[in-house]
């Protein structure tokens, strides 16, 4: 293989693919991007076993041929070298070696053996349908946050992406719940999406997908099956097994006769909240919410540092109400809403609040109480 290639499109395609790259690898070909080289292009392909990238780029090919290299050691020398060199790779075949020259930069790169490198297909995958990139982006912002990162209850360990339907409406749902917070937001189903079964996106994928499409407005085209699903947008293609678990029926878990409703500007709530958090020092960060006519009281105290006091006007005109919430878990939902307004529906001190966005009716959030 020999080839030159312009380091601003190499830098951003080894950015993308190295960053599945799991930096610890018991199975050295993994620690490896393989690169093939075609007329006029290059393509590089990363792995970790779940999850697979491929990305394609222009490149002056002289010589066609297939490499491996380590990607972090190639991501790192690319980044460090001068904005708008010319990089030429070459394998170096006697010595099982890549070259690569950059000026007056020479490195001689340690390779593997292409045919170790791991292939992962995509297998049949029968369902196919097309997302806006902002949309899938909208899915996943306002629903990754909730996502568990307990490694023993696996199956929260993702986004549940489904069909289903509200108000009579047919939708596409993205789920996600840590046992403290959920997150359950809703769009139009798409065309072609209409059978398809409930899969659970690992967290390691929504994070790489979520990259990949915060740096483009392309449509993303998607196929799954029961076990495993594709995104492929521009260049790009991204590979993944699904969680092989049932998620919870979530929908047991969101409130419907929850009487007391207390609305308040997003902003001041939010600020609010971050400056009385600041004197809770204990993990949980609790905050105590206490409610009268209109008005909100919000409380945090700490054997160390002290206690605070802040009120802002709200609009309640139910009974009074004392409750406590994780003030991280409140500002986590309070960052999703994008309306001026948040409304919280509570029931007690110890039953599961409903906060919504006064603006936006395709996202609701769950947050259990805590003692305070």
């Amino acid at each position: 293989m020999k080839l030159t290639i312009e380091r601003g499109a190499l830098l951003k395609a080894l950015a993308h693919v190295q960053s599945v790259v799991e930096r610890r690898n018991t199975i050295p070909i993994l620690a490896n991007v393989l690169m093939e080289a075609q007329k006029g292009r290059l393509s590089l392909t990363a792995t970790d076993m779940d999850l697979a990238i491929v990305e394609s780029v222009a490149a002056d090919a002289a010589k066609s041929g297939t490499i491996t290299v380590q990607a972090h050691t190639l991501y790192d020398i690319v980044r460090k070298l001068p904005e708008g060199s010319q990089i030429g790779l070459e394998s170096i075949g006697d010595k099982g070696q890549v070259g690569l020259r950059a000026g007056r930069s020479s490195f001689a790169l340690a390779s593997l053996p292409p045919d170790d490198f791991p292939r992962m297909t995509g297998g049949d995958l029968p369902h196919n349908f097309e997302l806006a990139s902002a949309e899938l982006k909208g899915l996943i912002d306002k629903t990754r946050f909730a996502i568990s990162t307990e490694e023993t209850r696996y199956y929260l360990n993702g986004i549940y992406l489904h069909a289903a339907q509200s108000n009579g409406i047919k939708v596409l749902r993205a789920v996600a719940t840590d046992g403290h917070r959920l997150a359950r937001v809703e769009m139009p189903l798409p065309a072609g999406a209409e059978s398809i079964p409930g899969v659970i996106l690992p967290r390691k994928t929504v994070i790489e997908l979520h990259k990949l499409i915060s740096e483009t407005d392309s449509t993303v085209q998607v196929s799954l099956s029961e076990t495993r699903v594709r995104f492929s947008l521009g260049d790009v293609v991204l590979t993944s097994k699904l969680i092989d678990g049932t998620f919870p029926d979530y929908e047991r878990v969101i409130p419907a006769n929850n009487d007391k409703t207390m609305e308040v500007d997003r902003v001041e709530f939010t600020a609010a909240v971050d400056r009385v958090a600041t004197i809770s020092t204990d993990k949980s960060r609790a905050v105590k919410l206490s409610l009268t006519k209109n008005q909100l009281t919000l409380t945090a105290s700490s054997p160390d540092a002290g206690a605070a006091e802040e009120e802002i006007a709200v609009r309640y005109t139910g009974t009074p109400l004392e409750i406590g919430f994780n003030a991280r878990y409140l500002l986590d939902i309070a960052e999703q809403i994008e309306g001026d307004g948040a409304r919280f529906r509570m029931a007690d001190a110890a039953a599961p609040t409903l906060v919504e966005d006064t603006a936006d009716q395709s996202a609701l959030y769950v947050l259990m109480p805590m003692r305070v």
